[in-house]
């Protein structure tokens, strides 16, 4: 993120004014409102100074030794940046939340740590710097498209090119085939009309040769005419049978390999890059736009190599034949590039909306079959419906738009292309008739003529399939460009997890400028159950994310048998990691398949131990089809405990050396809750075991228990230990236990 803009000359000039000898900038980021009015302003931050700066001048001034308690406060629109100054609070400046909001986060940070070294006489040290990515394009200032890092307006289409023949390795020959094939209809496309021209001139229209006689030299010749022109056509057409298979095999390897490629790049990424994209836009990544951009290479690419071609040959030959009417054809030319030039930007535009309607329009239909189920329980079917109708309504409506414009505009630009023909079609028949011209050479003449109209004619078409056609790939690439947030060093370790685990100085946010844990300090042994106790948001699913590296730390450490987590690769490290997560999973499939999961290669001896111990084997032999009953999309067809057991199920299986439980037994009853307890109290022994439960009865016999609030661990110790603190952790319990009723009105527990 970027927080040291440059100044203009005349913002910069009063800045050096007003800053004193060896003051440094640290900071400097824009602000946007000043009184009731939109400006372009900057707030300066030097290792002693707050600046205020707005055209030219020094608008505010504050002294950071008396600062402290920074805050940004969203209001209607806008946004304040504040301080406690001099023991009041201060309004320093007002900007646009969206595009700025993240920068003035950083900075609160940042200005604090500035104003206690400062008051603490310390050194100002180097200034913080921030790696979340831009929200908003440098070059344009519009916003990237929702999920994406890319602006398809200021998107290098050079740059894209070379990309795209990157990727290509390995089958260009075959993609290039087309061309070879294009240069021969190229060639035969002028052949052909110079045979037309002999037989018109010295066989149709020659009144000496009649009557032509059978085995005659005239009619041999005209014969052996007639052969050549079927001989040519013939022979371009099993080219186009060649070309047509090629393309057929080449498309579909390009397609395997592009689907290949992101579909692995998507199972790398973080899941932080997943979760700021939908399900329903990935999927048409991998389908949708890798087949555009297929078609494109394989079809129309070709086809505007033969356009290109034939044009650029057919304006030679024109005028090497006649110059005086090749300019005929020339006259439309200037008018339609410019027309088509302005043209290029609406249909880019209006591409761009339309993709962006239909993407709105999958992602609602995605999100409404994910939740069917919530949409059916509070009888929202008609609102649905209206929602994806008003949606498909203005998807259908840009298409409508678009289709009507096309349609209106190349018409009319191909009558343009054609006007030079009707001045050729009067010209050229007035020097037939005054006998400068023959009639075979004018044939001639208009078939090298429409040679020109064609790519003229295709070039109408070329903005929209090129711009199409960059769209897709632009989203295809922008999945294979990004870096994934977290990846395995150049050389990551392969360990055999004993199960010692050390948090040190561990900070995190999933913006980085917003931590949800902050210097979380643990160290546990081997063996150790540890439980992670908290209201709702503070801070203890992230704590297993982070142990299991789905996220990395924002600062500080996190070690297994005092290697960092860093340095292990993630698949030796999650391998040795079974998980039973608050949000129950099921794949499409049987049962068995489904405990097998995490161990594919599990005899069905290993599966029913698995299930027995999860208390699952009985309800699973009561089904039909036993092990084989097939759960539907995600577990659906079985209940909320059952798929919980079956999860259980897959992580015991698996015989991890760590063990996370995140309220594992939270969709179960009272009954089965205990059983379900007994098992976890069995597979817990010699396992380091963390088990998140907002239950705390389910924890009392955790060796330790910390206590995370607003994402700091305030408290940690045994059950007992903590009641007997009577702080956080008591008070947790006595209200679960009022709520339960165990508490009598003396206040002691009963």
């Amino acid at each position: 993120m970027k927080l040291m803009y440059e100044l203009g000359a005349e913002d910069q000039a009063a800045l050096d004014a007003a800053k004193i000898e060896g003051e440094k900038l640290m900071y400097c980021v824009p602000f946007n409102i000043y009184g009731e009015a939109f400006v372009n302003g900057y707030t300066a931050v030097t290792d002693r100074r707050i600046y205020c700066i707005l055209n030219g001048s020094i608008v505010g001034q504050y002294e950071l030794a008396r600062c402290r308690d920074f805050k940004t406060e969203v209001m209607y629109g806008n946004c304040g940046f504040y301080a406690v100054y001099d023991d009041s609070t201060t309004l320093i400046c007002r900007f646009i939340s969206g595009r700025n909001l993240p920068r003035y986060s950083v900075m609160i940070k940042a200005c604090g740590m500035l104003a206690d070294r400062i008051r603490a006489g310390e050194k100002p040290g180097e200034p913080v710097t921030n790696s979340e990515p831009e929200r908003f394009c440098p070059k344009c200032g519009r916003p990237f498209i929702q999920g994406t890092m890319m602006c398809p307006f200021c998107r290098s289409k050079k740059e894209v090119y070379k990309k795209l023949w990157g990727l290509t390795k390995g089958l260009r020959l075959m993609l290039m085939f087309p061309m070879v094939v294009a240069a021969f209809s190229v060639a035969f496309q002028f052949i052909v009309p110079a045979i037309q021209k002999n037989a018109v001139n010295n066989y149709i229209t020659n009144e000496s040769i009649r009557p032509v006689l059978a085995g005659s030299p005239e009619m041999r010749g005209f014969i052996a005419i007639i052969v050549a022109i079927v001989s040519i056509d013939l022979f371009q057409r099993l080219l186009g049978v060649i070309q047509g298979r090629l393309n057929a095999i080449s498309g579909n390897k390009f397609t395997l390999m592009m689907r290949a490629l992101l579909y692995e790049k998507i199972q790398n990424l973080s899941l932080a890059s997943i979760g700021n994209k939908s399900t329903g836009d990935l999927m048409g990544r991998i389908t949708g736009d890798v087949s555009a951009v297929q078609s494109f290479m394989t079809g129309q690419l070709p086809s505007l190599f033969v356009q290109f071609a034939s044009f650029i040959l057919a304006i030679i030959l024109l005028v090497w034949l006649n110059p005086l009417m090749s300019l005929f054809v020339f006259v439309p030319i200037p008018l339609v590039v410019y027309l088509i030039a302005k043209f290029w930007e609406t249909v880019q535009f209006r591409n761009q909306k339309n993709w962006m309607l239909g993407r709105r329009v999958n992602q609602l239909l995605q999100d409404t079959l994910n939740g069917i189920r919530v949409v059916k329980t509070f009888g929202s079917e008609e609102r649905e419906i209206q929602n994806f109708a008003n949606a498909t309504a203005r998807s259908s409506a840009q298409t409508e738009s678009n289709a009507k414009l096309f349609d209106t505009v190349f018409p009319l630009l191909g009558f343009a292309v054609r006007f030079g023909s009707y001045l050729i079609l009067f010209y050229g028949n007035f020097m037939v008739f005054n006998g400068d011209m023959t009639i075979g050479d004018l044939h001639q003449f208009n078939s090298y003529a429409n040679i020109i109209y064609g790519p003229l004619m295709y070039i109408t078409t070329i903005p929209r399939s090129i711009s199409n056609f960059l769209t897709s790939l632009g989203k295809v690439l922008e999945i294979l460009e990004e870096e994934p947030e977290v990846a395995d060093i150049s050389m990551p370790i392969d360990i055999r997890v004993e199960g010692d685990i050390s948090f040190k100085n561990v900070t995190f946010g999933y913006e980085t400028y917003n931590p949800v844990l902050e210097n979380i300090n643990l160290d546990v042994k081997k063996g150790e159950m540890i439980g992670i106790v908290g209201h709702s948001g503070s801070g203890k699913t992230t704590l297993i994310n982070l142990l299991m590296r789905l996220y990395d730390v924002t600062e500080g450490s996190i070690t297994i048998d005092d290697v960092n987590i860093k340095d292990i690769s993630q698949n030796a490290l999650r391998s040795q990691i079974g998980v039973v997560l608050q949000e129950t999973h099921l794949f499409s499939g049987s049962i068995r398949d489904n405990i097998r999961y995490s161990k594919p290669l599990a005899s069905d001896d290993e599966v029913v131990a698995a299930a027995k111990l999860a208390n699952a084997h009985d309800f699973i032999v009561s089904l039909p089809e036993g092990y084989n009953t097939m759960v539907g999309e995600k577990g659906y067809s079985l209940s909320g405990g059952e798929r919980q057991r079956v999860a259980i199920a897959r992580a015991l299986i698996h015989d991890p050396q760590i063990l996370i439980l995140d309220e594992a037994t939270a969709a179960l009853d009272t009954e089965t809750e205990k059983l379900i307890q007994d098992a976890i109290n069995k597979l817990t022994e010699n396992r380091t075991t963390f088990a998140i439960a907002h239950r705390l009865s389910t924890l009392r016999n955790a060796d330790r228990l910390i206590v995370l609030d607003r994402g700091k661990m305030v408290e940690c110790g045994t059950h007992q230990e903590l009641l007997d603190q009577k702080g956080f952790y008591w008070r947790l319990v006595m209200a679960q236990r009022q709520d339960s009723g165990m508490v009598k009105k003396s206040g002691k527990v009963s």
